[in-house]
């Protein structure tokens, strides 16, 4: 099998991929993720997940890349990863009562053989109403800094949601497991 390559500096895409039981290397892509004008959130995951793929392939020709992204919005909001405290409380109040998507995108390439798959999985996620001590505490205990939404599904997170509607609920974590498991059957990876 060739070489196994995931585009990402993410631990949490780390931790995914390594469920699936395949010999991997995580090298970070070095792509910009800024915005650009008129972009939608899911055309720009989309857009971010092809742009790291590929960037890490052109130095690893014969590896099978995996790039990833997710873009999260409430709204006409994009959401940010919010970097500190004091944004991660603003971000979560912003969500109290609110419905928020995530749009996890997900590319498989490998360019000498000419393989190009993606998938952009929604994952719809209902905040139930806050108060602000819920929120100091969460912030507090959790330090979601690094997350979009200023939330951990996987961890104590959870408990801020009224509901999560997904087809695949590691999508909202950052790697969609389901359809990254296709892919990489189909370029000729032994999963069960």
């Amino acid at each position: 099998m060739p070489p196994l390559i995931l585009a990402s500096a993410s631990p949490y895409r780390r931790e995914l991929l390594a469920r699936l039981g395949l010999a991997f290397e995580a090298i970070a892509p070095g792509v910009s993720e800024a915005r650009r004008s008129g972009e939608s959130p899911a055309d720009r995951a989309l857009r971010l997940a092809r742009e790291k793929a590929r960037a890490v392939a052109a130095g690893h020709t014969g590896a099978v890349v995996i790039g990833s992204d997710q873009v999260a919005s409430a709204g006409n909001e994009v959401l940010d990863k919010p970097g500190t405290a004091a944004r991660s409380r603003a971000q979560l109040a912003a969500l109290s009562g609110r419905t928020a998507r995530f749009y996890t995108a997900c590319v498989v390439l490998a360019a000498g053989d000419g393989l190009h798959l993606a998938h952009v999985d929604t994952t719809t996620v209902v905040f139930r109403s806050l108060r602000e001590e819920e929120i100091e505490r969460y912030v507090a205990r959790e330090r979601p800094f690094d997350c979009a939404g200023s939330f951990k599904a996987e961890v104590l997170g959870i408990a801020l949601l009224e509901c999560i509607e997904s087809v695949d609920p590691t999508a909202l974590i950052g790697l969609p497991l389901i359809w990254l498991a296709g892919a990489l059957r189909a370029a000729g990876y032994r999963l069960p």
